[in-house]
């Protein structure tokens, strides 16, 4: 490679963390970012790291795909997960943060670190005579995508995530709710707007007829079932929800002190507490039908929604046939692939590929191979995942248990803390900056 340094085409979570990660090390970094001139259909700014769906990066528990993620990626350095904690706001056992905060802190460190040199403009060709880390996200401009066809010499995938409205606290009937958290776990950080068995199905009667925005005639939905739209769970019967976003099990009304026969749950979208979001009432729906809709939840019936839900179709590629477990082309050499483009479902996720790719670029960099994080740990297993080839047809996927290898266990309810704790034991081997990011002796 005739240039020293690392192009990173897209300022999303993965490429931000790559990007910090790769000046920390020393190794100067040229980061591509089109937004805020030419926005993508879900994105509403130009800050970096700009959170489009929930603002939640999911629980804090060990005993969680996504919180044993997160502690990986504190134990391995991750450049973003302390600025997230930073920004949190009240979410219970979650780490949820201020999403415009979030984004703006990120978007500082970045344009503030003497090594990162941003570019605001728009890639068109890959270049080749460098590193290159792809992490131009789900919603990848037109150009770039044909560039990445021409390297993979495949169309790829696409699926849909759906994003939550948001609505005006202020707006919201505080005597139609009450403030719990699921099985009285954390500080109160939810409002829970109960339904009577009458209400819900009228409601669900009322979301089962709602006209949805038409996908055009190319376009097949895939859904993730973590960001199912709320009236897709409804149409697969009629109870379906009262397992899902509406399940009221863990929640008792304190007027009442009985269980709701359903419950919506509204969390703060920011630390003032001044919105909340819908949560899992991710929709396509067409505006008109949300607010008409939405409204006959008690409490919301004089809602001011400060954001509408929406549908984006989000692109990835077959990470089997076309990537390395540490996120580097089968095709080129030193190009590699980070963020939700990869198959990674998530924010963490796609902070930990963000990781992946960083460390095994700053690795060629060295005159080394890279290789894949450990199988026994959440993010290798993860990586391992999306990689590794198989019969059906690639699927995005998230932190998870079922992930890692079995233990032998005498009591089946000791199985995830025994999975974490050979887990972190793992990340703990490689990490350190100089043996995790390949500058130091050995393969």
């Amino acid at each position: 490679m005739a240039d020293r340094s690392v192009t990173i085409v897209g300022a999303g979570l993965a490429g931000s963390e790559a990007a910090l990660l790769l000046s920390r090390a020393g190794i100067p970094v040229d980061l591509y970012e089109m937004r805020p001139a030419k926005l993508t259909p879900a994105h509403r700014s130009g800050l970096f790291a700009e959170l489009v769906c929930s603002n939640s990066l999911g629980s804090g528990e060990l005993t969680s795909g996504k919180g044993l993620l997160k502690e990986e990626l504190r134990i391995l350095g991750s450049a973003l997960l302390p600025i997230a904690e930073e920004t949190r706001v009240p979410a219970g056992k979650a780490l949820a943060v201020d999403r415009e905060e979030f984004g703006r802190r990120v978007t500082e460190a970045i344009r503030s670190c003497p090594g990162i040199r941003v570019h605001e403009e728009e890639v068109t060709a890959i270049p080749g005579d460098r590193l290159v880390i792809l992490a131009c996200g789900p919603l990848a401009s037109d150009a770039i995508a044909s560039a990445i066809r021409d390297v993979l010499g495949d169309d790829g995938f696409y699926f849909y995530d759906a994003i939550s409205p948001i609505v005006d606290a202020e707006t919201i009937d505080a005597e139609s709710s009450f403030v719990a958290d699921r099985y009285g776990i954390g500080t109160g950080d939810y409002l829970n707007l109960p339904m009577d068995r009458e209400r819900y199905e009228a409601f669900l009667s009322a979301l089962l007829a709602a006209k949805t925005v038409p996908l055009r005639p190319f376009e097949e939905p895939m859904y993730f079932e973590g960001c199912m739209p709320v009236e897709e769970i409804a149409r697969r019967g009629p109870d379906t929800l009262l397992f899902g976003p509406l399940r009221p099990v863990g929640l008792r009304d304190p007027r009442t002190g009985a269980v709701p026969y359903a419950v919506v749950q509204l969390r703060k979208e920011n630390a003032a507490g001044t919105m909340y979001n819908l949560v899992g009432f991710q929709t396509r729906l067409t505006y008109p039908e949300q607010k008409r809709v939405f409204s006959l939840i008690p409490g919301l019936s004089s809602a001011g929604f400060l954001r509408l839900g929406s549908v984006h179709r989000n692109s990835f590629l077959d990470a089997r046939r076309h990537l390395h477990p540490w996120m580097e082309s089968r095709n080129r050499t030193g190009l590699f692939f980070a963020g939700q483009i990869t198959g990674v479902e998530g924010y963490v996720e796609s902070i930990a590929s963000g990781l992946v790719a960083a460390v095994s670029a700053l690795r060629r960099e060295a005159g080394k191979d890279p290789r894949p994080f450990p199988r026994e740990s959440m993010i290798g297993a993860l990586m391992e995942r999306i990689t590794t080839p198989g019969p059906d047809r690639a699927q995005p996927m998230n932190a998870n248990f079922g992930l890692l290898p079995e233990v032998a266990v005498r009591r089946k309810r000791d199985r995830k803390e025994r999975k974490a704790e050979i887990a972190l034991a793992a990340v703990r081997r490689a990490a350190g900056w100089d043996a995790a990011m390949g500058a130091a002796e050995g393969g």
